[in-house]
């Protein structure tokens, strides 16, 4: 059976076809501090054109999942709307959709509870589409997956329940669910957020962490989520209350992600705090990044506005437009100034003698002449006074902005009084 499922792409084709995605997408994101003040973490602009939840996204439509939906909850205007605009290519007459599902509190009044419940109150819409597998996401993590190969060994151990997992050294696993396996992959031990995480077989050094990524049979799930809406004491969350309900009761199993060329640990990043996603965005200016977003065989789709294309101006000995050890985006103008190892996204304009190095500019900014911008995140539609310096002098930055413990300075607009969303 195992040699069947590997080689034949029609057994998996037909997997896919047969499996509902469900992307969470509804978390607050608030160790992103006041870059999810007006949006959720999901929506998050990353990579110098995409947002975070073009990642799962893309990996569904890639792995040939092309029935999806999308729960969102907090602050979700961004998120809608994004999704209105780049997602809507797909045929609903061929059975491929992505679908939006806000908390609609129609089984009861609150909102998601949890990662449970929120699929819980979205059952009867699960049960319209009929699928044989229910593959979960979460919205929130940059990576590339195929998620053929993990439904292709769902099925092939018949599994109630598998749990994509990656391997992470003992001390990072702290901040996971880890698993515990036997010989077979089956899930003896889930675990908490453990103080001392267990080793994983075979090793001494690293752990087996839940990647918050499920795939169930759809009946099961039904059962699942029903038994546990019951219970008045549950958290209504997989990692807090299903998993741990299913271990030795069914066949839970792990699967371990790796990189399906090299066999080793795949890339995957969280990029739930400020200092991780400063540093997710500024791995991708080495020479050759462990994310590669320039394969062609395995595109990260997202919706893009129709800009020009970037440009630099002025080539003089004190004022030359320039970028080094950088990505630009469409739109973008540098104006006599120097931009090193930085991300410029889509229409950042940079003026006459400024220096941004180290940084992440978010879309639509403004830096003004005369400027020094170092290790510094800006929000979108900032715009940088003339003369101001960033990154220089963290007394003076402590004064009107955030610095992180990694040391970037963290700039939105009602930092410098610009308030681009008016609220009374």
């Amino acid at each position: 059976m195992e040699q069947e499922i590997r080689q034949t792409p029609r057994f998996v084709s037909r997997l896919t076809r047969d499996t509902l995605a469900l992307i969470l997408a509804g978390g607050g994101g608030t160790r992103l501090l006041d870059l999810t003040r007006w949006r959720a973490k999901p929506s998050m602009p990353f990579g110098g054109k995409f947002r975070i939840i073009d990642f799962p996204l893309s990996n569904c439509i890639n792995s040939d999942v092309r029935r999806i939906g999308v729960l969102s909850q907090y602050k979700a205007y961004s998120l809608i709307r994004h999704i209105q605009q780049g997602w809507g290519f797909l045929r609903a007459e061929l059975g491929e959709f992505v679908e939006l599902l806000p908390a609609m509190q129609h089984l009861h009044t609150g909102w998601y509870a949890g990662t449970a419940d929120a699929i819980y109150q979205n059952l009867d819409i699960v049960r319209r589409h009929a699928p044989r597998h229910v593959l979960v996401l979460g919205g929130d993590h940059i990576y590339k997956m195929d998620y053929g190969n993990l439904l292709a060994s769902h099925a092939e151990a018949d599994a109630d329940m598998t749990v994509a997992c990656l391997e992470v050294p003992l001390a990072d696993a702290k901040g996971f669910g880890v698993m515990q396996v036997d010989e077979h992959n089956q899930v003896t031990d889930f675990v908490e957020k453990p103080t001392n995480p267990p080793p994983m077989p075979g090793s001494d050094t690293h752990a087996l962490a839940s990647m918050g990524i499920y795939v169930f049979k759809t009946e099961f799930l039904f059962e699942q989520l029903s038994r546990d809406a019951d219970q008045s004491d549950s958290s209504h969350d997989f990692g807090k209350d299903i998993i741990p309900a299913c271990i030795n009761r069914y066949n839970v199993l792990a699967y371990a992600f790796r990189d399906p060329v090299s066999g080793k640990k795949a890339y995957w990043r969280d990029v739930g705090t400020v200092d991780s996603y400063w540093a997710a965005n500024t791995e991708l200016l080495g020479v050759t990044p462990e994310l590669n977003l320039y394969d062609r065989d395995w595109p990260i789709w997202t919706y893009q506005a129709q800009v020009p294309p970037g440009k630099f101006v002025f080539d003089l000995e004190d004022k030359r437009g320039m970028a080094v050890d950088s990505m630009i985006s469409g739109g973008c103008i540098v104006s006599g100034a120097t931009v090193r190892r930085t991300l410029l996204f889509s229409n950042v304009i940079v003026e006459n003698h400024s220096l941004v190095e180290d940084s992440v500019i978010l879309p639509n900014v403004r830096i003004g002449a005369g400027c020094t911008i170092r290790k510094a995140v800006i929000d979108k539609g900032t715009i940088i006074p003339d003369g101001t310096e960033i990154g220089i002098s963290p007394e003076q930055d402590l004064r009107r902005f955030r610095i992180t413990e990694g040391g970037v300075t963290l700039v939105v607009p009602e930092m410098l009084g610009q308030q681009l969303h008016h609220v009374r």
